[in-house]
Order: C-alpha cells, then sequence, then structure tokens
C-alpha cells in the first residue's frame, strides 16, 4: 500500500500543477480577449476615417420640368351596406366600368339583374355631385373606376328535418364609383 500512495502522489501533484497552469492561461486569454474588441473598434474607427475622405461634391444641375398636366377632376360616390352579393355586384360592374355615363344608363336600365337598379342610382347620385359640387356636365363624364367590396355578412338559419338547422348567409356589399370627365379623343 505505501508503493501505491507514493506512486499516486507524484502523479496527483503534478496533475495539480498542470490544472493550475491551465486556469492561469485561461485567465490570461480573458484579459487579452477583454482588450481586444476595445483595439477592433478603434481600429474599425481609423479605417472608416481613412476609406471615407470628405469629398466636395459640386453642386448638380436640376434637370427643368416638364409642364405638368394638371390631375383630371374625379368625382366620387359610395353606397354602402348594399343588400346584393358582391359576386353578383360585380357582374354589373365590369360591363358599366370605363363607358361613357349615357350608355352606363342605358345598360343599367334595361338589364335584368337586382343589382343594376343599385349601381343605377349609384351612378346618378355621381352625376349629381359632379354637377353641384365641382359644376361639371354629367353627360359629358365617364365611369372611371367602380369597385364592389364584400360588407358583413348576415348570418340567418333555416329550421329543416329532423331537428337540423341549415346556415344562410345574407351577403352586402360597399360600392364605390368614380367619374371623370370624358377627354377629347
Amino acid at each position: 500500500m505505501a508503493l501505491e500512495k507514493k506512486q499516486r502522489d507524484p502523479n496527483a501533484k503534478t496533475s495539480i500543477k498542470k490544472t493550475a497552469k491551465k486556469v492561469e492561461s485561461k485567465k490570461e486569454d480573458k484579459k487579452a480577449s477583454a482588450k481586444k474588441p476595445a483595439a477592433k473598434k478603434e481600429a474599425k474607427k481609423t479605417a472608416s476615417k481613412k476609406e471615407t475622405p470628405k469629398k466636395k461634391t459640386a453642386k448638380k444641375e436640376t434637370p427643368k420640368k416638364k409642364a405638368v398636366k394638371p390631375a383630371p377632376i374625379v368625382v366620387r360616390a359610395s353606397s354602402r351596406y348594399v343588400r346584393v352579393a358582391p359576386r353578383k355586384a360585380r357582374l354589373i360592374a365590369d360591363q358599366v366600368r370605363g363607358l361613357h355615363i349615357d350608355r352606363a344608363r342605358a345598360l343599367l336600365q334595361f338589364s335584368p339583374r337586382g343589382a343594376a337598379s343599385d349601381i343605377g342610382k349609384l351612378i346618378e347620385s355621381a352625376a349629381s355631385n359632379a354637377e353641384n359640387n365641382h359644376d361639371l356636365v354629367a353627360d359629358e363624364m365617364r365611369v372611371a373606376e367602380i369597385t364592389v367590396d364584400e360588407g358583413p355578412t348576415l348570418r340567418r338559419f333555416r329550421p329543416r328535418a329532423l331537428g337540423r338547422a341549415t346556415p344562410i348567409n345574407k351577403r352586402t356589399s360597399h360600392i364605390a364609383v368614380a367619374l371623370s370627365p370624358e377627354e377629347d379623343r
């Protein structure tokens, strides 16, 4: 046993010395690494100053502005919460978009679809806005834009056989029209 202890003791002393050296070297590395970022930042600052010398910039001549045409007057009207499905109203809106106001009125007056009357009223409202608010002639306008967006859906239920219920969605629409003066072609 005595021999075994002696053999262990020399190994133990050397291993303790080795670990002490490792700990010291790690502490030195930490100190050195703490100093490095500051040195790196300073190096970056000096490098950036060297790379970007101040240049004297001459004033560039601005290009001459072209004569800007005044934006065409656009008269708007909108109707919200219209009790017609947006999908059905879009069919009519697509037919009317871009037409002269007289042709749009004629098309809407003789259309069998239910949404045609609502869109017709909205176009008449926009035409009267053009006359009263903007002093334009309503008969010289065209439908520049017409959009049909989805409004809130009214959820209803219908009784069915064996105590069941079936949902019924009553959809609404938000319709917006923009009229602009007809340009001479």
